[in-house]
Order: C-alpha cells, then structure tokens, then sequence
C-alpha cells in the first residue's frame, strides 16, 4: 500500500498521527468491474472509501474486490451502523468485527456518525439526528471512548445532516460536535455538504459552526451533492458539488490547510471517470490552499 504523497500527518495542524491520502471516491458495487480492470493502470483517484456494513459479513465478489483494492491502494471504512447514539448497549460484536475487517484490509481509519440508528434491537437504517443536551452528550462520550478503547484506534465521527430540531436542545449543534470530540478524544470527518444543508436548513451562519469546532482534529473532508426541495435542502448525494459547497470547502481549507479529502456519489451514479472528474475543483482548491496558520 502506498501514499499518494508521504505527508503524514492530515491536515496542517492534526493531533492524529494519520496519513494524508489526498483525493479520493467512495467505492460501489457499480464500479467493481471497472476498478478491477483498472488497478494495474491506475484509478486516477488517491484511496477509496467503502461503506463498512457492505463488506463487514460478505465474502465472495465483494469482499474479493475490497482486498484487491486494498492491496493497491488506502481504503477507509465508513461505517452507517455503530449508532453511537442510541440507548442500546454498544454491539461489542459489531465492533470486534469491525476492527478485524480494518486490519485485514489495513484500513487507514474507521468513522461512523454522530446519530442513532436504532433502538430495542431494531436497526431504522438512517441516520437519525440526536437532541443536543448535556445529557446527550455525557453518553455518547462515553459510549465514543468505549468504541475506541475496544477497536483499539481512533474513531472517526461526522457531522450530520439534519431537517427538524429538538425542542429539547440546549446547545447548538457546533457546539456539541466539538465537545463530544474533545471529551470523547475521538477524530471528526467534517461533511462540508452535511455543513451547508443544515445550515440552510435551520439557517445559521456556517462560518459561526467552522469556528466552534476543534480543527486539529478534523481528519477528514466529505463533498457531495444535494437537492433544492424548495423550503430545503435533502442531503441526496446523487449531483455535482454545489458552488456554495465549493465556497465552503475553501474557506475550511484557509483554516485547517489541505486535509484528505473525499467525494461522496450514492444514487444515479455516473461511470467512475466521471466521478474522477468531479473531484478536479478539490484539488485545485487544495492546490492554492495555505497551510493552516500561514
């Protein structure tokens, strides 16, 4: 496995002694066949990010691919189910699983979300918005560095997406991202699209939430596309990076310097090579960025 630099050491300032991958796509089953035939002469991608749960108990094609990939160039799990969030037990199964599926593949890192994704046993398969409370977060806190302390690496957690808000709330969302990091000791992945669509969606100002928030510990960037419902915006990941999207990810990269930067694409998927295409503005943006403090 290679990368795609030698820097180490994601973001300028990061306090997690991982590596800097560069620009990279999230792996789906569309592509397989594609990637496959194409390893040998290049993907035109740095690492591949593939949905933890899609690979965790499969074997055969799928899990043939991952480790093809995986041999030729970084892959992290992201994963959709940890449900750090949720008033149920940890799944301590889950995450023994988890962590031997990320040495296998020697995953570079391992996030999930800052949601809840069921309860009493039952999995929604969504990624459900928490209530920003002290109570709140005290638990998912705990539950975090028990995550950690069992997969025995840091984890990784994104900011959500969201549309309605708890009446229940008593900080707002920024503020509850950087202490659950900072109390938890855990990495965040910053979803710049995640960023915008709620913001417009409870409009607050994006920059205020870019302030609040521990940059050194941010790891990783997503991008993706969203919808215009009119009254809001649905985080669909089926469009081109928006331009205030792109706008955000700059003003991101002026403050935190070039971080390991993914493009998220998850319904009415194009061929890979446009997907490569689509991450040309990442670059470019990261190519002018100063280094965080400069």
């Amino acid at each position: 496995m290679t990368s795609p630099s030698g820097v180490v050491g994601t973001g300028a300032g990061s306090r997690f002694d991982l590596p800097f991958l560069g620009f990279g796509v999230g792996l789906r089953a569309l592509h397989h066949g594609w990637v496959l035939e194409h390893l040998d002469t290049g993907l035109g991608v740095d690492w591949l990010e593939v949905i933890t749960e899609n690979y965790l108990d499969s074997g055969g094609f799928p899990r043939h691919v991952l480790d093809r990939v995986a041999e030729r160039c970084p892959v992290v799990l992201h994963g959709v189910s940890m449900s750090v969030g949720s008033v149920d037990p940890l799944d301590v199964d889950y995450l023994r699983r988890l962590s031997q599926l990320a040495d296998a593949v020697g995953a570079a890192w391992v996030s999930d979300h800052i949601c809840w994704t069921g309860v009493a046993g039952l999995n929604t398969h969504d990624l459900l918005p928490v209530p920003f409370t002290e109570e709140a977060l005290a638990h998912m806190a705990e539950r975090v560095r028990t995550a950690q302390d069992l997969l025995e690496r840091p984890l990784v957690l994104e900011n959500p997406s969201s549309y309605v808000g708890f009446a229940a709330s008593a900080m707002p969302e920024q503020e509850f991202v950087a202490r659950l990091a900072v109390e938890a000791d855990c990495a965040l992945l910053l979803d710049v699209n995640n960023l915008y669509v709620s913001a417009v969606n409870h409009d607050t100002d994006p920059s205020e939430y870019l302030a609040a928030l521990p940059l050194d510990r941010v790891v990783q960037i997503h991008l993706a596309g969203h919808t215009d419902a009119g009254t809001h915006l649905v985080d669909t990941h089926d469009a081109p990076v928006a331009s205030p999207v792109w706008d955000l990810y700059a003003d991101v990269l002026a403050r935190v310097g070039p971080v390991s930067a993914l493009l998220e694409w998850d319904d009415r998927l194009p061929s890979f090579p446009e997907l490569v295409r689509e991450l040309g503005p990442a670059r470019q943006f990261a190519g002018t960025a100063a280094p965080a403090g400069a």
